[in-house]
């Protein structure tokens, strides 16, 4: 998080625009692989903040394989979240509103395991039995995606 980290230390915690993107990453079950983080102990969507340079479909793809050691093979655009359901203020208070764009992906390669700076656990739920706390701003995708695939 390079760009992002060399702003804060201009401008420290004051509520920056932070766009990004994220992956719904499904198995051949349906299930859903969410991580959980260690910044805030909430489970959530693999995903980041953007690099100067990068294409929104580059972050997805980093992050996924960064934070799960997964290679998409086939990403499809999902939605684009912003606004004020997307504020978040993280436990350091930096303070964010996201722009996250949200990718789905149900075709990788690779072996599974976390980013132990970033994750202490990945695991695939059902979409009946989602973990308890998850993080803020991915529960609001999380919900659109639930409402989209049950309509």
């Amino acid at each position: 998080m390079g760009y992002i980290m060399n702003l804060r230390k201009k401008i420290g915690t004051d509520p920056i625009i932070m766009v990004g993107a994220c992956v719904l990453i499904f198995n051949e079950r349906g299930e859903l692989l969410m991580q959980h983080r260690i910044d805030n102990n909430c489970w959530g969507l693999v995903g980041g903040s953007m690099e100067l340079g990068e294409t929104l479909e580059e972050v997805a793809i980093r992050e996924m394989y960064e934070e799960t050691g997964l290679t998409a093979n086939n990403l499809t655009l999902f939605g684009i979240f912003s606004g004020k359901e997307l504020y978040y203020q993280y436990p350091h208070g930096d303070e964010v509103y996201n722009v996250a764009t949200t990718y789905i992906c149900d075709d990788y390669d690779g072996e599974l395991h976390f980013d132990p700076e970033e994750a202490d656990d990945l695991q695939f739920f059902s979409l009946d039995a989602l973990p308890e706390h998850i993080s803020p701003p991915d529960k609001v995708v999380i919900g659109k995606y639930l409402a989209h695939v049950t309509n």
